[in-house]
């Protein structure tokens, strides 16, 4: 049966290594991959040296680099997926014109639509949101109920049910009471980031916008009733949201 993809040792490799591979392999700068991906030119840097471990951004990154997800994020399977490598072919044959005898013909390549690849994630609780990370993941999810989302959250990502109305704003965006929020744990947020974080104290979680502001992080509910709280050394932070919806059961 056919290989697909580099032979690189996948489990020799870490996501840095994986990720300057995929670069490598799409012809990007840094500054690039940051532009089309949707990052700053510093955190790809920071990514590809181990400053950083992870990023909310690994589906987005595959997609602009052409490998799979599953390879940069986890270094499973193989860079080049056979979806991917139909891609490479089709631009390969783009536009191409054939010689045929003294004249020539354009050779069309019209892939079939592929399908968005997607994730399932558990639902767990907040109190289950607090604890810590390494709690978190020998948990026995087999039975929570999971959601999709085409945005990966990581090997240990889950939703969390929003509770109350600190987030919901009467203008732009508004997380309301009863939608579901997908959690990215250990991801660094930037200046403007939706996340989850927990007092240390009491292990206590909540869901906030993550504001960097001279020299100082705060995390900001969006509606104005509730007090903006600066995040000192009493906050952990959990994860990023990295995707909202409303759940099925409430939509009928």
């Amino acid at each position: 049966m056919q290989e697909y993809g580099c032979s690189l040792d996948n489990f020799q490799m870490e996501y840095k290594d994986r990720l300057k591979a995929a670069r490598k392999h799409a012809g990007l700068t840094q500054g690039e991959l940051a532009k089309r991906a949707g990052l700053t030119q510093t955190s790809v840097s920071d990514l590809e040296r181990g400053k950083s471990k992870a990023t909310a951004f690994t589906a987005q990154i595959a997609k602009v680099c052409g490998v799979d997800p599953i390879w940069l994020a986890q270094g499973r399977g193989h860079m080049l997926s056979p979806n991917a490598l139909r891609s490479d072919t089709a631009e390969l044959y783009k536009d191409t014109a054939v010689s045929e005898g003294n004249g020539s013909f354009d050779v069309n390549v019209e892939l079939a639509p592929q399908p968005t690849r997607s994730f399932d994630y558990p639902e767990i609780s907040w109190v289950q949101a607090g604890m810590a990370r390494e709690a978190v993941q020998v948990l026995n999810l087999s039975e929570c109920e999971k959601h999709t989302s085409d945005a990966w959250a990581g090997p240990h990502g889950y939703w969390l049910k929003v509770k109350g109305p600190s987030m919901t704003s009467p203008a732009g965006v508004s997380f309301m009471e009863g939608m579901l929020i997908l959690v990215a744990p250990g991801i660094e947020p930037e200046n403007g980031s939706f996340v989850v974080a927990k007092m240390i104290a009491t292990n206590e979680a909540t869901f906030k916008q993550y504001i960097w502001d001279s020299g100082k992080a705060f995390l900001k509910p969006l509606n104005s009733a509730f007090p903006t709280v600066e995040m000192d050394d009493t906050w952990e932070l959990v994860g990023k949201v990295v995707d909202a919806k409303w759940p099925r059961t409430l939509l009928g």
